[in-house]
């Protein structure tokens, strides 16, 4: 059997060596994919060790070391991918009989790269080898490191990293996540070095009142003959710890000050750096990341840190500063044995806090977890609580966030419990040289090698040396708090952005034409979406996309806009591929209208200039006119001013719409995309949108989505899709005259309209 898993800090044989043992013949030059895969095809549930060969002839699986199944590549009509409970089903489709029959079977860990696969060796049975030989060339300029499936491994644990991750937040070590995070301190290493140098001197203050107090139990208070004893000396002594009391006020209100200065400064970077990175992933990363999960951390973990470090890490440096100085005074006083009695205690306490750090830190991270779900939970409730209301179900509701909550608070239980069942036998360890001091103390005393005074002094160093102790007995929750989340912080700032600007992006003016070449795309959930679409739009023209649900037409789209890369062709817009053309260049000439209109909370007003900020008033009246808001609007109360609540809700359906509109056109954009953007209008409505995006497509590119088809009579060119391939392309009336899918959309539309208004 092949060992998949990785032994702690070896690494293991690539997947290439594993198969090389399979077939000894095997030369890294034939190999077009291997995949790994870990479930037995007829018995989900048991855990293989699967390895499947594919080269320029055959697809071979192996199965726990065995030949299970090989087929000739050319027999394959297709690669099909099937989604089940936590697995991935693989299957092919043969030319001959388009029979289907199963290749392997994967856990999720896996399913990326089979996807991936799948869809590779489906363009290459499609266009020929000729796409493989291009994707090389493109892969070859990239050197990716081994893989497990399609994700990078920690080469000391062999875990997967997390998508997008280059680092491994199992195996990260603390230290290294410490100095990330003075690089975001760094800039202001000024205020931490003042804060540093008044934290000494806190401690050389913290030294004085203990000798002073010696002075005064020695000279004074246990004095032998009292009547010597000069008052004026002793006033200055009490007037000097007074002093030593209120400096020590002083300059720890100018290291708070610092402090606060540079760790709240820090934080903003900190919070606006991670806001900003979230803005540049893609729509797929940050759709599979829950909103709770994206605001815990720039909330909750950015409060963390800035709680840690204004709070902990001042009292940590400050105590971890006194306690060396404490030490030195032991030793210069030669009492260095009572000093390695006292601490005889903190290895035996430090071995118990490694010993139990790990499950700590892995119930803490599970904490966090559990949290954001929680986040979660309530965002989705009081983003849809008119959904809620309308159906009645809030106490359903109400139980799914208690049941998130209740697991939260066991998962906290769990924590606290187990931090609150060590703690004391720590603190009792910690705290037990105490006693020790209290034995060596008073044979010293008895044996006349110490004073009263010498007792004195002592007694608070060594109740000092306890306080740093004790502290740092509380330390390791706080730290590990702070860990985890600096941890979560730095996973999203480390995250790759999959749509990125080019080195050398342009910023074009963009005249509209639009050329989509040979463009396949599927999402992760592995068929293809859209397959060899090719379409040439040119300035000015109306494109209205048609077809049924799930054909594409959003997907394309998005595309266009670039929220997605295509996989394979390109899209062009004037002759440059939009991959080359800034983002900000080519979305600030864009228009668009979605399907889901979303308004700010604000008013009408800010909802439309947001396009424009500055927008005159007139601009944005003779937009909403356009768009057939103006009337609704001004018989408001507060015309344009009016508060249109949370994503609008104090408006009607048909009426953000309408306002989205308005703001796509005040845009003034070269490309107008409208996607089912007068599903929500009524019939009177929607031809005067109608009228005016004749007018206003003129000069611009336009296009158009929609479910109603009657909406595209204006358009210079219908394009049907269907099964993700473009089927058809004409006006409106070759079309009908064609007589194939837009007629039978076209005639099911009519029938449709018949029966309701028989029914009224």
């Amino acid at each position: 059997m092949i060992r998949r898993k990785k032994r702690k800090g070896q690494d293991g044989p690539s997947l290439f060596e594993k198969a090389k043992k399979l077939c000894p013949q095997l030369e890294k030059e034939s190999v077009v994919a291997l995949l790994g895969y870990d479930l037995h095809p007829t018995r989900p549930a048991q855990k293989v060790e699967g390895i499947v060969i594919i080269d320029r002839e055959y697809i071979t699986v192996f199965l726990d070391g065995e030949e299970t199944n090989k087929i000739r590549l050319e027999k394959i009509a297709a690669i099909k991918t099937d989604n089940g409970v936590g697995t991935l089903f693989v299957s092919y489709e043969l030319k001959s009989d388009n029979s289907i029959h199963l290749l392997f079977v994967c856990s999720m860990m896996y399913a990326k790269h089979a996807i991936d696969t799948a869809k590779m060796i489906n363009r290459i049975i499609e266009h020929g080898w000729e796409y493989y030989e291009k994707l090389k060339a493109v892969r070859a300029k990239s050197s990716e490191a081994e893989t497990l499936g399609n994700r990078k491994v920690c080469e000391k644990c062999g875990k997967p990293l997390p998508r997008g991750c280059s680092k491994c937040p199992h195996c990260t070590s603390k230290l290294e996540t410490i100095k990330r995070l003075w690089g975001v301190v760094k800039p202001y290493k000024w205020f931490v070095f003042i804060s540093m140098i008044l934290f000494a001197v806190v401690s050389e203050l913290n030294l004085i009142i203990p000798e002073i107090n010696k002075i005064i139990t020695d000279e004074y208070i246990t004095s032998a003959s009292p009547e010597t004893l000069n008052a004026t000396s002793y006033i200055w002594l009490i007037l000097l710890m007074l002093l030593s009391q209120v400096a020590l006020r002083a300059v720890g209100v100018l290291r708070s000050h610092a402090l606060i200065h540079a760790s709240n400064d820090m934080i903003i970077d900190m919070r606006n750096m991670l806001f900003e990175k979230i803005q540049r992933l893609s729509i797929e990363k940050i759709s599979k990341k829950t909103a709770g999960a994206l605001m815990r951390r720039i909330v909750n973990d950015i409060a963390t840190i800035h709680s840690f470090l204004i709070n902990t890490l001042p009292s940590l440096i400050e105590q971890t500063i006194l306690f060396i100085a404490i030490g030195i005074v032991f030793i210069a006083n030669d009492l260095s044995l009572l000093l390695l009695l006292l601490l005889i205690p903190v290895p035996l306490v430090m071995f118990g806090f490694s010993f139990f750090f790990k499950k700590i830190n892995a119930l803490f991270h599970k904490c966090w977890g559990a949290g954001a779900k929680t986040n979660s939970v309530l965002h989705d409730i009081f983003s849809g609580i008119r959904v809620v209301k309308s159906f009645g179900m809030e106490h359903r509701e109400t139980e799914r966030f208690e049941k998130s909550a209740a697991k939260e608070r066991d998962l906290q239980i769990k924590s606290d419990t187990l931090w609150y069942t060590i703690m004391p036998f720590m603190q009792f360890f910690m705290c037990f040289g105490e006693f020790i001091m209290l034995f060596y103390v008073g044979n010293a005393i008895l044996g006349g090698d110490m004073t009263i005074g010498d007792m004195s002094k002592f007694s608070i160093y060594a109740s000092m040396i306890y306080g740093p102790l004790r502290m740092f007995s509380h330390m390791p929750r706080q730290i590990i708090n702070f860990l985890t989340s600096t941890n979560k912080v730095f996973e999203i700032i480390d995250e790759q952005v999959d749509v990125d600007d080019a080195d050398d992006a342009k910023d074009i003016q963009i005249k509209g034409n639009i050329d989509i070449n040979h463009v396949s795309f599927g999402y992760d959930s592995g068929a293809e979406v859209l397959t060899n679409i090719d379409l040439h739009i040119k300035p000015g023209e109306f494109i209205g996309l048609v077809g049924k649900s799930g054909v594409g037409k959003s997907t394309l789209i998005n595309l266009i806009m670039r929220m997605y890369d295509v996989e394979d062709g390109s899209i062009c817009i004037d002759g440059v591929d939009i991959r080359d053309i800034s983002q900000s260049s080519l979305r600030s000439q864009m228009g668009v209208v979605l399907q889901e209109t979303f308004l700010f909370s604000g008013t009408i007003y800010q909802n439309i200039a947001y396009a424009k900020p500055d927008a005159t008033r007139e601009e944005i009246i003779a937009v909403s006119k356009l768009a057939g808001c103006h009337s609704f609007i001004i018989r408001l109360p507060d015309g344009y001013d009016t508060k249109v609540g949370e994503r609008g809700h104090s408006l009607s359906g048909g009426e953000r719409q309408r306002i989205a509109i308005a703001r796509a056109l005040l845009h003034d954009p070269r490309i107008l995309i409208l996607d089912e953007a007068t599903a929500s209008l009524d019939t009177e409505t929607e031809k005067q949108i109608q009228d005016a995006l004749q007018h206003l497509s003129a000069n611009r590119t336009t296009i158009a989505i929609a479910h109603r088809l009657s909406t595209l009579r204006n358009a210079t060119r219908l394009v049907v899709l269907d099964k993700g391939r473009v089927a058809e392309v004409g006006t409106h009336d070759e079309l009908m005259e064609k007589k194939g899918i837009y007629y039978g959309l076209v005639m099911a539309q009519r029938e449709m309209s018949k029966m309701e208004s028989a029914d009224e």
